[in-house]
C-alpha cells in the first residue's frame, strides 16, 4: 500500500497486483462467455447456441492468452528496469557490473561451468581463433589467416 502513494515512482506496484488483475480478467471473460452462451441458447435456435458455445470459447481463450502475454511482457519490462537500477547502483559504489570481463574477446578468466565449484580450474579459451598457438598442437593455425591459401 505504501508503494501506491510513492510520488517519486521509485517502486513498481505492477508486480504486486498483476495476479489480481489476471484473476479479474478471467472473471470478466467468464461472465462474458456465460452471457454470450445464454443469449445464444435463448434465441431458441440450436445453431445459434452451438455457435455461441464454440465461437465464445475460442474468443475467451484468445483474449485470455493475449492478456497473459501482455501481463508477462509488462512484468519482464519491470524486472529489466529493476535489475538495471541495481546494476547502476552497484556501479556508483565502484563495483563492476556482473558481466564485466566476460565479453567477447576479453582477456579475463572464463566463468565456471554449471555444477563446477568456484575456484576450480576452468581452462582457457583463445581470444582469437587464428595462429595464437594456444589451442592447437602445431603452434599455428591456418584457419582465418589471410596470408595462407
Amino acid at each position: 500500500m505504501k508503494a501506491l502513494f510513492d510520488l517519486s515512482f521509485t517502486r513498481f506496484i505492477s508486480p504486486a497486483i498483476v495476479k489480481i488483475v489476471y484473476v479479474l480478467i478471467m472473471v470478466a471473460l467468464a461472465i462474458f462467455f456465460l452471457a454470450f452462451l445464454i443469449a445464444g441458447f435463448a434465441s431458441r435456435n440450436p445453431v445459434a447456441g452451438l455457435f455461441a458455445l464454440i465461437f465464445g470459447a475460442v474468443i475467451v481463450l484468445l483474449y485470455l492468452v493475449l492478456a497473459r502475454v501482455g501481463l508477462e511482457a509488462l512484468l519482464a519490462t519491470i524486472r529489466t528496469a529493476e535489475n538495471t537500477t541495481e546494476i547502476v547502483a552497484m556501479m556508483r559504489q565502484g563495483a563492476q557490473p556482473p558481466t564485466a570481463g566476460r565479453g567477447f574477446g576479453s582477456a579475463g578468466p572464463t566463468p565456471p561451468y554449471p555444477g563446477q565449484a568456484p575456484g576450480a580450474p576452468t581452462g582457457t579459451y583463445p581470444t582469437q581463433p587464428w595462429g595464437t598457438g594456444e589451442h592447437d598442437a602445431g603452434g599455428s593455425s591456418s584457419w582465418g589467416d589471410p596470408h595462407r591459401p
